[in-house]
């Protein structure tokens, strides 16, 4: 019999709990237009509580409160300014204006200091943020779309020893971009199928570029698109019908992953042992026991046989000028400059390698 677990605590239950959201989208001019909207509201709000209590205000001037005289002193009262040439003089007047005006006045404020902020101050430095950032990007690896896919391969490029500011990820989605800047990663909300974009996040000198945008039609033209801007970078797509991939190499991409067919070959597997989808599994993930490794031939190791590699890892496979080759294959007899070979090594090994002290 199963010990059943306690119930969660209220306290547990309000942390977790987190409210539904719907991003508003909105463009620049929709939003500057709904904050001043709110604003005038609100001042022509006080305008209606000054005109309605016009019998506690005082005209210094000519002691006759007209409604263009209300609409003065609303102005000058709203933004603080105050000339003492119209004043509240009356108890109810005061009353009103300390108890509902002043909210009102420090709400005007408020919406006019964050559009200041949203569209001046924060634009401005996000702006001069992001050409520092572009300075010091090098090397580093484009992630086009965080959808399960985008997400699973930054995880994994972190657990392998990638740096997470060494990931550029793009989407248009903003609470996906959330959940990679907590990672650590660069993010940028925008199309990753214009030109602009993509030259925005340096893709020309990036080492390599994940496209993963949900559906086949578009990822195939973010893959045309950067592929016409950055020529040597290896390109890696998720296509998901196979009438789709040929399509996808002719647009440019270097490797061509179906997850499809690859929970096709693991099912497939299972069927005939039960330990082999659990040792495909192994191999492409860095948690495991064993890894898959692919690199140049060594120069010691030229001349040699695939199976007599110099890291100790069984050799599988050799690349020769983009034709591969079995271990079992004559060609795998005698290593040749240029070569690229993959191997399985043991994780433990794999750190070694990758550590300081080796």
């Amino acid at each position: 019999m199963s010990a059943r677990r306690p119930p969660p605590r209220r306290g547990d239950r309000l942390r977790k709990f987190k409210p539904l959201r719907r991003a508003l989208n909105v463009p620049v001019w929709g939003d500057l237009a709904l904050r001043l909207g709110a604003a005038l509201a609100l001042i022509w709000v006080v305008i209606l509580i000054h005109w309605f209590d016009r019998d506690g205000l005082k005209d210094n001037y000519d002691g006759h409160i007209s409604f263009l005289d209300v609409v003065y002193f609303t102005m000058i009262s709203v933004t603080t300014t105050g000339f003492g040439d119209i004043a509240p003089i009356s108890d109810r007047a005061r009353l009103v204006e300390s108890v509902i005006v002043t909210p009102i006045r420090i709400a005007v404020l408020f919406i006019f200091v964050g559009a200041a902020y949203n569209f001046v101050l924060k634009r401005g430095w996000e702006k001069w943020r992001m050409a520092r950032i572009q300075q010091k990007l090098q090397d580093h690896i484009v992630v086009l779309g965080y959808g399960v896919s985008g997400s699973e391969a930054v995880a994994e490029l972190i657990e392998r020893g990638t740096e997470p500011h060494c990931i550029v990820v793009m989407d248009t989605h903003a609470e996906r971009l959330a959940l990679a800047e907590a990672r650590g990663c660069n993010v940028i909300e925008a199309d990753a199928a214009r030109d602009e974009n993509l030259m925005a996040v340096r893709i020309d000198r990036a080492r390599a570029v994940l496209v993963s945008a949900g559906r086949d039609d578009a990822s195939i033209l973010i893959v045309l698109t950067a592929r016409h801007l950055a020529p040597g970078v290896p390109i890696s797509v998720v296509i998901r019908a196979e009438d789709n991939e040929l399509l996808a190499r002719q647009a440019g991409a270097d490797n061509v992953i179906n997850p499809v067919r690859f929970t096709g070959l693991l099912l497939a597997g299972s069927a005939q042992g039960v330990h082999i989808a659990e040792y495909l599994a192994d191999l492409a993930s860095v948690s495991g026991k064993v890894q898959l490794i692919e690199r140049p031939a060594q120069a010691s190791e030229l001349g040699k046989s695939l199976d007599a590699l110099a890291s100790g890892g069984r050799g599988l496979r050799l690349y020769r000028q983009g034709t591969a080759y079995g271990f079992w294959e004559p060609e795998a007899r005698a290593l040749e400059a240029g070569d690229v070979v993959v191997e399985i090594l043991p994780t433990d090994t794999c750190e070694a390698d990758l550590s300081p002290a080796g």
